[in-house]
């Protein structure tokens, strides 16, 4: 009690850095990443070339369904070629892609450079009298014409979908002396602004800054962390005195339990973390990268993939299974088929979880104010409930959470929402296990440490394999 008491009253305190006015909730959209804007462009690269080659093929020598291997295979050498000159080129860097005209000359090389290794290679096999000369250098100009075409193109693209606030990647600032306001001063000098500043914190007040006044201090670190439990945050940036690293090492330890990437303005914590630099979407400025996103750029999108299309397909797999244990539930004992928990999954969301019914109605099945964990022997739980806890089919229903986006197939197992509370208060670094979906089997299952936690050593030990 004396906990929660003392938690209340620092909360009150912070409500006076609160604004008047309430913050719109802030959705993902589509923010943009290095890492994902590198593959796409090195992907609509090779595409770009493919087309130009085939399609002067068929401008100039006929119908490409009969093109000759030997014209298919200068195709493929070039797009392959342009792939790796064009990393060492930094072509695909972010500020490559973002300003294609000022890059123009480095598209030129290499676009110059990978037909003079074609036509070396052609010259070094003999096989040069094989091609078209009209053919070769047709295909040249018209690469790179393409390719400066459709940079420019996605370069208006992105920029109209940034001005709509699609694309920018939404930062919080912890701290609010001179660093964050050279770093928000840096934000607005770019031509295109990819980092929307949606939140300043500090927990002292007396330190920010009269510049600070566009962007109010919202409150202290645990405010922070409300806020981006609450809002999506793509990115947190501690700007503290460079001198100031031992209590940024206790800030980080903290933010490490949030889904966000987390970076330093500093050059003198760095030596306290591994780390590695900053994506390259922070552009030139001096930051440091310490905490890294659990999935992030491609992983996203390919573990979204994994989960729908696995899920689905697993549904329509297990399907007479589902109907064979519905009917045997709904003839041994009245009540409904599924039972349904509220529990804290991806950045502290609550979210209804399915299960088969596995004990008698009215014995545990409602959700109760504090949740018992079934036990071995549990007199509630029913005979068709002891197959299909031991067999693990009560947790099949779990598809359809994963299906429609509440779980994934891989994560930590999801706790009562009372649970949740009672352990995050007694285990450091608890709720790090919600930086990604939960999931219907996890590396703490696997490693045995499933089923009823009834001493807190076993769930420490599941909170260190989830994390």
């Amino acid at each position: 009690m004396a906990y929660k008491a003392k938690n209340l009253d620092r909360m009150n305190k912070v409500d006076i850095y609160q604004p008047a006015s309430e913050i719109k909730r802030r959705k993902a959209g589509f923010p943009l990443s290095s890492s994902v804007l590198s593959g796409l462009f090195s992907f609509l690269d090779s595409l770009v070339l493919a087309f130009a080659g085939i399609g002067t093929y068929a401008y100039i020598l006929g119908n490409p369904i009969y093109m000759r291997e030997i014209y298919l295979f200068a195709v493929a050498f070039i797009c392959l070629s342009y792939f790796f000159i064009g990393r060492f080129a930094g072509i695909y860097s972010f500020a490559s892609i973002l300003s294609p005209l000022i890059s123009f000359s480095r598209l030129a090389v290499t676009c110059a450079t990978t037909f003079m290794l074609l036509l070396a290679v052609c010259f070094s096999l003999k096989i040069s009298d094989s091609f078209s000369r009209v053919w070769m250098y047709s295909f040249a100009f018209s690469s790179f014409s393409f390719v400066l075409a459709y940079r420019t193109i996605g370069y208006m693209t992105i920029s109209a979908l940034t001005n709509r606030g699609i694309c920018t990647r939404n930062v919080v600032i912890f701290g609010s002396g001179e660093q964050a306001n050279r770093l928000i001063d840096q934000f607005k000098q770019r031509k295109l602004h990819f980092h929307k500043v949606i939140g300043v914190f500090d927990d002292r007040q007396t330190r920010a800054s009269a510049k600070m006044l566009n962007h109010p201090v919202l409150g202290n670190l645990e405010k922070l962390k409300q806020f981006v439990r609450k809002n999506h945050v793509d990115d947190i940036i501690v700007a503290l005195p460079w001198n100031a690293d031992e209590r940024q090492v206790g800030i980080v330890k903290q933010l490490q339990e949030l889904p966000s990437r987390v970076h330093l303005v500093s050059d003198l914590v760095g030596f306290r973390f591994p780390n590695k630099p900053s994506p390259t979407h922070f552009g030139g400025i001096p930051m440091i990268e310490v905490i890294d996103s659990p999935l992030s750029g491609w992983n996203v999108i390919l573990k979204w993939l994994e989960d729908r299309i696995l899920s689905g397909f697993l549904l329509l797999i297990f399907l007479p299974v589902l109907l064979c244990v519905a009917l045997a539930i709904r003839l041994e004992s009245k009540g409904p088929l599924f039972f349904k928990q509220k529990r804290y999954g991806y950045n502290n969301q609550i979210f209804e979880i399915y299960k088969f019914r596995s004990m008698y109605e009215g014995n545990g099945n409602a959700p109760p104010s504090v949740t018992v964990q079934a036990s071995r022997g549990d007199p509630r739980i029913t005979r068709v409930g002891k197959f299909i806890r031991r067999t693990s089919l009560d947790e099949l229903p779990q598809l359809l959470n994963v299906f429609l986006g509440n779980m994934s197939l891989v994560g930590p197992r999801p706790h009562a929402v009372d649970h949740n509370e009672e352990y995050s208060e007694l285990i450091d670094g608890y709720f790090a296990r919600h930086r990604v979906k939960p999931g219907i089997t996890g590396w703490a299952q696997v490693n045995g440490f499933r089923g009823e936690t009834d001493t807190l050593d076993k769930m420490e030990a599941r909170v260190e394999h989830d994390t």
